[in-house]
């Protein structure tokens, strides 16, 4: 078992012929089962040609007709990415994975009123995040494959260096993943922190998770009280930024105090009321989930 995707997920990329959708077309194609995961590229002014092999089709809903494909990872330029989005999700892809940071806010509004106005029930990830991988099966986006290693804990995280981070820790311990995942840093976005643990909570091969948030929105807070309810396993939680000045964008779009509740204080606070053991170290976070274990 796992989250989101397996060694059986058959994949499709948006912008394949890209510089970055090119490079890590390969690398994810060179980790595990990746050669027959990735069936197929889109780029609509390059239908018939292929990418080492995977053949390129005009659009999203022909290429899943051709190959079966349930899942997309988009690599399109910020002014294109949000209709490159819309284009996954309406062809009803399970999952679309996007990559691409920079996407203006508004677009990513406008795409959201219309996924909620349609019904759809594609799951997105991101945008701006490294994607997922399910270690030794499959990896889908940025994330570095050779740190990963197999086992019982999940990881979800707002920042992509800081799941490369925690899935070293683990992988160094001893300890290894099931799945992890990147939700991205954008202020509107797909997959929340409470999405995902909702998905651990119920992977039969996950036995605890690591958390990973950042000041900026209700996210964590919003997670960590589904969690005091509901979550049968435990959580260890970080928070990037406990020195960000407030009112100051640092890093990722959405990491901005706005109000009290948003700093990385305020949600620690929370996360301990709700039973979750936090860490203001990030050295500490694989540490932490050994000792909860």
């Amino acid at each position: 078992m796992s989250i989101l995707i397996n060694k059986d997920t058959k994949v499709i990329t948006q912008g394949i012929t890209g510089k970055t959708g090119r490079f890590h077309t390969h690398m994810c194609r060179e980790y595990a089962n990746g050669k027959e995961a990735f069936v197929a590229g889109v780029h609509p002014k390059k239908a018939g040609e292929n990418f080492e092999g995977v053949p390129i089709f005009g659009t999203v809903k022909e290429a899943k007709a051709k190959t079966g494909a349930t899942v997309s990872v988009i690599y399109v330029p910020p002014p294109s990415a949000a209709a490159a989005i819309w284009e996954a999700v309406d062809a009803d892809l399970d999952l679309v994975i996007c990559i691409t940071e920079g996407i203006p806010v508004r677009d990513m509004l406008e795409l959201r009123n219309r996924m909620r106005d349609a019904n759809k029930k594609t799951l997105l990830l991101g945008p701006n995040c490294p994607g997922v991988i399910t270690p030794d099966e499959l990896k889908i986006g940025i994330m570095p494959g050779h740190i990963s290693r197999k086992g019982r804990v999940g990881v979800v995280s707002r920042s992509g260096t800081l799941t490369y981070e925690a899935v070293a820790q683990l992988t160094e311990l001893g300890l290894g993943q099931s799945s992890a995942v990147g939700t991205g840093g954008d202020p509107i976005n797909g997959l929340k922190h409470i999405d995902v643990l909702k998905l651990f909570n119920d992977d039969p091969d996950t036995d605890a998770v690591v958390m990973i948030g950042e000041i900026g929105g209700p996210d964590e807070v919003n997670a960590a009280r589904w969690a005091k309810d509901n979550m049968k396993k435990p959580i260890i939680g970080f928070i990037a930024g406990v020195t960000a000045p407030a009112g100051k964008r640092m890093g990722h779009a959405g990491a901005l105090i706005s109000g009290g509740a948003d700093t990385a204080d305020a949600k620690l606070a929370v996360m301990e009321e709700c039973g979750i053991r936090t860490t203001r170290d990030p050295s500490e976070m694989g540490k932490l989930l050994k000792s909860v274990l």
